[in-house]
């Protein structure tokens, strides 16, 4: 997988006073009932503003878990691809998951990549969040988020046809270090403000995440089919507000497309998506089904390097619902953009690749902004040698 809300409620490092006047016995009763009126109306506004602002950082900090908790989706398909480029594979969806070649046959047989992700995450303090912080659907203003994380992943592409294409399958997990911090004050649900900023670093690992993909050739058109989706890996702290794990289980589907001419080295593949969110269970919230297309063009200026660019469009398609969500649909979108260089080189018998890349979000709705840097290494099975063709001998 990454931002403005609907919500521009600009919470503050200051209380919510509640004023109580009491009545002396030098006023009379007209006035008393009066001031205790006045109060309680003081009381009800002020409640709430808070309730529509705990409603509206509940929506945006779930959106944010799943941009720095789908760091290991990445991998799902950061293989080379035919010798030549990665798939490279990454909310729930990270935006800019998949990259060129995503939908070119690789050479059957196991393959082992491992994938340096940093994220750079960022929201100023008119933009709300939610975090559980200790105190389910905490509220706060303002966030700062960063993660690093080393996805690792392990790939089977059987030699077996599988309804005319090439079935594989990729499971994965990323230890990693993610610190989030805040700028203003947090409101639980009930009402309390703890004022001030905070900041929550962690060492921890991802969910588990698995990919299985179908795949056809015809010639310069290569076709794909995916499914894509986590095990909970039980590492998820509602008391934190950093985490690596979603705290619930999703499911994407998709369909890819790339062409690739070896002989002019032009390449482009283009990848579509929809993403189902379980709700979760610690925020009583449930995210909108996700739409997204990932995009990559690049050309082979040799044998063994390749350059081009990348990108992607993220929009929510449902709104996100739940006790918490009366506040809207809060519907999230990104466009990012950036660029990309690989390497191929022999590595024994097998095939290694090297690939950096790297997106900056050009705009977004209700989720924070930022950018990813991408480092990627695989090394899967080497392309068989075509056959060397024999002299024609001739008998006179």
């Amino acid at each position: 997988m990454e931002q403005g809300t609907r919500c521009h409620s600009r919470a503050t490092a200051t209380t919510f006073p509640v004023r109580n006047h009491r009545a002396t016995g030098e006023r009379d009763q007209d006035d008393d009932e009066s001031a205790d009126r006045m109060s309680e109306q003081r009381v009800k506004r002020q409640q709430a503003g808070r309730d529509r602002v705990e409603v509206a950082m509940t929506k945006a900090r779930h959106r944010n878990i799943m941009v720095l908790g789908g760091l290991c989706a990445l991998a799902l398909s950061a293989m080379p691809q035919k010798a030549l480029a990665d798939a490279g594979g990454l909310s729930f969806w990270l935006p800019g998951t998949f990259g060129s070649l995503a939908a070119t046959p690789t050479t059957p047989g196991w393959a082992y990549s491992t994938i340096y992700l940093h994220l750079q995450m960022s929201a100023g303090g008119g933009k709300n969040f939610v975090t559980s912080n200790g105190i389910p659907g905490s509220v706060v203003a303002g966030l700062n988020a960063h993660a690093d994380a080393l996805v690792e992943g392990v790939t089977y592409t059987s030699a077996l046809p599988v309804l005319g294409g090439q079935a594989g399958f990729t499971v994965l997990a990323a230890p990693g270090n993610i610190g989030v911090g805040i700028n203003a004050s947090l409101t639980g649900p009930l009402g309390n403000t703890i004022s001030g900023s905070k900041f929550d670093n962690r060492t921890t690992v991802s969910d588990v995440f698995y990919q299985g993909t179908l795949k056809w050739n015809q010639g310069v058109n290569n076709e794909m089919i995916y499914i894509a989706g986590n095990i909970p890996s039980g590492t998820y702290d509602p008391n934190r507000l950093a985490n690596l794990s979603f705290g619930f289980w999703g499911v994407d589907v998709g369909a890819g497309y790339t062409y690739l001419d070896p002989k002019t080295g032009h390449e482009f593949s283009v990848v579509g998506g929809l993403t189902y969110s379980a709700p979760n269970p610690f925020l009583q919230y449930q995210n909108g089904i996700d739409a997204h297309l990932d995009w990559a063009a690049s050309q082979f200026i040799s044998k063994s390097v390749l350059v081009g660019v990348a990108g992607y469009y993220f929009q929510q398609l449902t709104d996100d619902h739940g006790p918490g969500a009366t506040l809207g649909g809060f519907r999230g979108m990104a466009v990012g953009i950036g660029p990309q260089i690989g390497f191929l080189f022999p590595v024994g018998d097998y095939q290694g690749y090297l690939n950096l890349k790297g997106y900056k979000d050009l705009e977004v709705e209700n989720r924070p902004q930022g950018w990813s840097a991408w480092v990627t290494f695989a090394i899967s099975p080497k392309a068989p040698e075509p056959p060397m063709a024999r002299p024609i001998v001739r008998k006179y």
